[in-house]
């Protein structure tokens, strides 16, 4: 009797992130100074694109659900963006 079986791009974008975490690992050990931040983040926003396209499965759908999908990504970006504003701009104590 047969198994069931992950399709392979599952299989691969799964095989992506866990070599894109071995990458965040080891580069977070290199003396990159402030360009660690930067790599750091870059190498995020790619696992955070892979489990959106592949794992959410908006790879294929329609341009509607991209639309809605990238309407939260902004406005994550803009509570995130507030928060922090506010965090920089509070006098000390």
């Amino acid at each position: 009797m047969m198994g069931w079986r992950p399709p392979l791009v599952l299989v691969a974008s799964w095989l992506g992130l866990l070599a894109l975490l071995a990458l965040t690992v080891t580069l977070a050990y290199l003396p990159f100074g402030s360009l660690n931040s930067t790599v750091a983040i870059v190498i995020a926003a790619i696992k955070a694109a892979i489990i959106a396209a592949f794992f959410m499965e908006l790879w294929d759908r329609g341009p509607r659900l991209l639309i809605f999908a990238g309407a939260g990504l902004f406005w994550l970006g803009l509570l995130l963006w507030l928060g922090l504003m506010d965090f920089i701009t509070r006098a000390p104590a």
